[in-house]
């Protein structure tokens, strides 16, 4: 009887031993599968990353491209000072340099206290990008839409012409743009603008010379909330018969815009001329009492030898540098980095290491 039982029991042991192996089996091939999943998601993630990093370096280097044909002749005063490459360079040579570029002596003080008779590119480098870390970080992602830029500044610093440039910019990335022209205190401005809605095919809300500024910028959001559009870019006059009125027009915009929609304008940006160099400072200091400034705009700067005052407009304003203007055409606006601008500057004085 033993041995019958027994014999019974070894196809059951054998069916059990097949299931086991099917299992195992199984889950081999599930982990091969979960395995090279995982490999190829390290792989892409690599990929995505190498890819990002060959962007930012082309990126960098065309930022940098255009940083060195805006900054022409601040490198023609710079290389009159240091006409040769060095890997070191003298402390008074780095001075006079940096007075050469329209840096105010003040903010060169500070730059260069404390530092040794020779000086390499890295200590020079580290102390010029301290200065415009008094900046704040400003976050862009998540924005509110629309998002409401009011461009400020004087007549004849570029306001017009970049507004079109940013908005190009702006459509060239993707996002929708309708602008309003806020600068009714000049019929040339109007039209200007107008001639530019065209060029880059954006919207343009705008009245005659003469009529309410505010009611430009509370229709021209109103638009841009009715036709779901991305981005809203108000101009402004740049002079009234007096301060008084235009800082009572350039108030009264700005509340109106909180009307049209809550916490707009969102951006306050400072439309200043590079060609002015350090006197843009006071400008900027009168607009920033009048409204408040979240940013400043440099223009014009291709065509001055005054590039150093950069560095004094973003540390004694403590206000972020947004783009610079280095040219006439729609594309010749560029988002402002202090490690390029600088790299730029010190291309020109140092030997490569």
């Amino acid at each position: 009887m033993f041995s019958f039982f027994k014999k019974k029991e070894e196809p059951k042991k054998v069916q059990e031993e097949v299931i086991l192996e099917e299992l195992v089996d199984e889950n081999v091939e599930e982990i091969q599968k979960e395995s090279f999943e995982q490999i190829e998601e390290v792989e892409k993630k690599v990929e995505e990353k190498k890819e990002l990093e060959e962007k930012e370096i082309e990126e960098n280097e065309t930022s940098k491209g255009f940083f060195s044909r805006a900054l022409s002749k601040t490198f023609e005063n710079i290389k009159a000072v240091v006409p040769i490459k060095k890997e070191k360079i003298a402390f008074d040579d780095i001075e006079e340099m940096l007075i050469e570029a329209d840096m105010e002596y003040e903010i060169i003080e500070k730059a260069m206290d404390g530092l040794p008779s020779e000086i390499t590119r890295k200590q020079l480098r580290h102390r010029l990008v301290m200065l415009f870390e008094h900046a704040p970080n400003v976050d862009l992602s998540n924005l509110p839409k629309p998002f409401v830029r009011l461009i400020i500044g004087v007549n004849g610093a570029g306001k017009t012409t970049t507004i079109a440039k940013l908005a190009y910019k702006l459509k060239k990335e993707g996002h929708s743009v309708i602008l309003g022209a806020g600068d009714t205190f000049r019929a040339a401005a109007i039209e200007q603008l107008s001639t530019w809605s065209e060029k880059i095919n954006v919207p343009i809300i705008k009245t005659k010379q003469g009529h309410d500024a505010s009611a430009v910028a509370y229709d021209t959001i109103s638009s841009a909330l009715a036709k779901n559009i991305d981005n809203v870019i108000i101009d402004t006059a740049g002079r009234l018969q007096t301060q008084t009125n235009l800082s009572n027009e350039l108030k009264k915009i700005v509340k109106v815009c909180g009307k049209a929609m809550p916490e707009a304008p969102h951006q306050k940006l400072m439309i200043l001329d590079g060609t002015q160099g350090n006197t843009a400072i006071a400008q900027a200091r009168a607009f920033n009492e009048m409204v408040g400034v979240d940013g400043i705009i440099v223009t014009k700067l291709d065509g001055t030898a005054k590039g150093g005052a950069l560095f004094s407009i973003s540390n004694q304003l403590e206000l972020p540098i947004f783009y610079v203007g280095v040219g006439e055409k729609q594309d010749d606006l560029i988002e402002f980095s202090p490690d390029n601008f600088v790299d730029s500057l010190l291309d020109e004085i140092y030997t490569t290491v």
